[in-house]
């Protein structure tokens, strides 16, 4: 098993998550301060837009557009050309909610997690749903019962999506239809003390995932078997397998996930390192 070594790419976040690679940078939402950037691997950032109720899972439109999910009002945007945000789809009436991480397929199906209940607060946990926002706009429920769905990936054959249910300690597999519509829901990884939160998908089918409360990033094979381990050393929230050959691992690590705290120290950060297995699918 290697260990490969992080380094760190971009500092003075609030809180990093929805990383993505896409035309050469890495996006992502800075949540907590309500901002969505992208970076060069050398850390040369840009904010590309505000989105004042918090942005976290972001893809593009079959046109290329940035698709933003905002989570508070539970809704999905997109950027237009004049910098504005317009809405997509309002998930406000069936997402139980704030609405959460996002993968969009190659045809422009969007499916989107959420928490389910009020985590910030201490609500009772239950279980919820991923909403799928098809091309036309159109919003309906993907699947339910999941436990706080969170990061997603589709392989490249456009066929299977898996999620991570962070309070289930599992990846779920799903069919994709032609449609859109999910099917077929089984276990494809149970996962033994990890806590999955962003994940991303290499080359050989393997699926990294960041893990929060251990500090680290796991790459899983079907199954549940750990491949790979890297340390953070601090909470590890999300992660995306990018640069020219996608052999970069980009990790969003943080010390903390309460925003009144992230906003106040603003110690998040983008950290990376070199992996064997490039990255493959979406996002």
């Amino acid at each position: 098993m290697t260990q490969p070594r992080l380094t760190t790419v971009l500092d003075g976040l609030a809180f990093g998550e929805g990383p993505r690679w896409h035309n050469g940078r890495l996006w992502f939402s800075d949540m907590h301060a309500h901002r969505v950037m992208a970076t060069t691997e050398d850390g040369v950032a840009e904010v590309i837009c505000e989105v004042p109720d918090q942005p976290s899972g972001l893809g593009w439109d079959p046109h290329g557009n940035l698709l933003i999910v905002s989570m508070i009002d539970r809704r999905l945007v997109r950027l237009t050309a004049d910098g504005s945000l317009a809405e997509v789809a309002n998930l406000f009436d069936i997402a139980p909610w704030h609405c959460n991480d996002m993968v969009v397929s190659a045809s422009g199906h969007a499916y989107i997690g959420n928490f389910g209940f009020d985590f910030d607060h201490g609500a009772k946990p239950h279980r919820t749903n991923i909403v799928r926002v098809g091309p036309d706009g159109a919003v309906s429920e993907a699947a339910g019962e999941l436990g706080f769905p969170n990061g997603m990936v589709i392989t490249p054959d456009g066929a299977t999506l898996v999620v991570g249910e962070s309070f289930g300690g599992v990846l779920t597999a799903f069919d994709i239809a032609s449609d859109g519509s999910l099917s077929n829901r089984r276990e494809w990884a149970k996962l033994e003390g990890a806590v999955p939160d962003g994940i991303c998908l290499d080359a050989a089918g393997a699926i990294w995932i960041a893990c929060p409360l251990t500090g680290r990033v796991l790459r899983i094979a079907e199954g549940g078997e750990v491949l790979d381990e890297i340390s953070c050393g601090r909470g590890a929230f999300a992660c995306m397998l990018g640069g020219d050959d996608r052999r970069t691992l980009f990790v969003c690590t943080a010390e903390g996930s309460n925003p009144a705290e992230t906003v106040k120290t603003m110690t998040g950060r983008i950290e990376a390192a070199r992996v064997d297995t490039p990255g493959a699918g979406l996002p």
